[in-house]
């Protein structure tokens, strides 16, 4: 069966802020596992790979300080208290996927992905503001990598590749699978 990326991040999006707005509420009995797992159980068969859902909830927020920090100088009008939970999640949902899984997913379908979710869960402006602070990032990543000497072509990418996409990573992202 196909993997549904797109669903597994809508999912992951809907865990991470009942997560985030439980652990604020002080909620003793939140546990981010049955939360998922909850959010899962309707999409299950549509989703196939549950094991993607699961690495990105647990990878953002097991990083949610970190995220936040690497955040704050992208967005400095914009104390990362003051951004409305989606888009906060939103944003280290795809700082994440940027920094941390770029062996897997290209940074342009991390940034689509996040602008989508953004326009479906967001405000009217969300996606705007997504796709700014996620396309600094990019820069900052892509300008670290390349200051450390980590790519030796003439075209760098975060991704470590010479600016060269295969047929497969395209594929699946054209088919939403990533």
């Amino acid at each position: 069966m196909a993997s549904n990326r797109h669903l597994g991040r809508v999912i992951v999006l809907q865990s991470l802020y009942e997560f985030e707005l439980r652990t604020l509420s002080n909620d003793p009995e939140v546990d981010l596992d049955t939360i998922v797992a909850k959010n899962i159980e309707p999409y299950e068969k549509a989703l196939g790979d549950t094991e993607f859902v699961y690495k990105l909830a647990h990878g953002v927020a097991e990083n949610f300080e970190t995220l936040d920090t690497a955040l704050q100088p992208m967005a400095p009008e914009w104390p990362i208290s003051s951004i409305a939970a989606i888009d906060r999640n939103v944003l280290r949902m795809g700082l994440y996927e940027l920094s941390e899984c770029r062996d897997a997913i290209p940074p342009k379908v991390a940034i689509n992905e996040a602008v989508e979710l953004a326009k479906a869960f967001g405000s009217d402006n969300s996606s705007k503001f997504i796709n700014g602070v996620l396309g600094t990032a990019y820069k900052e990543l892509h300008i670290e990598e390349e200051s450390e000497g980590k790519h030796e072509s003439g075209k760098t990418t975060v991704d470590g590749t010479d600016g060269q996409e295969n047929a497969e990573s395209t594929g699946s992202a054209a088919n939403g699978e990533n």
